[in-house]
């Protein structure tokens, strides 16, 4: 191959490289998340919550996926037993007093890529006015162009144990149990505007 041509296909694989490098920010989908929480009730059952989603930012490079990032706003407004009675008995100041502290956020600070789409992704969870860090064992689903929009998108699902009782979110522990296990599962795609 001469030297100019071997100069013009590096050009043009750098460039190519340095495009699918570049980082992609994803906006995530409030009607296909869900932050499941549960816990056991007096040793008898396993009750399960929904925290809805807010807003929430992935930005995924798939190049370099230990430079992504995550971060959400859980507005406690929505969480959702399908009980009614237990919705407002959660929000009430002996648990997670949502008139004082209307959200749960979480900011990442560090991924690690495990191999096979899987990750540990590390990072800030306030909840109750307490800041813990906390690490979700997390599985890239797909990535790619949505099949209806069209949209640039992104999926992962993820899980995490707590205990509340770090939280200041303590009541009726132990018979109601300390151990909370977390599940979410979660889409977004990059928004119209910025896909052009």
């Amino acid at each position: 191959m001469s030297p100019l041509k071997y100069l013009l296909l590096a050009g043009l694989l750098g460039a190519a490289v340095s495009t699918q490098a570049a980082p992609v920010t994803y906006k995530l989908d409030p009607d296909h998340t869900m932050v499941l929480f549960s816990w056991n009730h007096f040793g008898y059952s396993n009750p399960t919550a929904d925290l809805g989603l807010g807003e929430g930012t992935i930005v995924f490079d798939e190049q370099h996926p230990a430079q992504s990032s995550v971060e959400v706003t859980l507005p406690l407004a929505r969480l959702d037993t399908h009980v009614a009675a237990l919705d407002e008995h959660l929000k009430e100041a002996d648990f997670f007093d949502a008139a004082k502290y209307p959200v749960v956020t979480f900011k990442s600070s560090k991924v690690e890529p495990l191999g096979d789409n899987k990750f540990k992704v590390t990072g800030d969870l306030t909840v109750h006015g307490v800041t813990k860090v906390v690490v979700l064992d997390a599985t890239l689903n797909r990535v790619g162009p949505h099949p209806m929009s069209k949209a640039p998108s992104i999926g992962f699902d993820a899980t995490a144990t707590l205990k509340r009782s770090e939280f200041g979110v303590g009541a009726y522990v132990p018979n109601v149990s300390d151990e909370v296990h977390v599940r979410i599962t979660t889409e977004g795609s990059v928004p119209k505007q910025a896909a052009k």
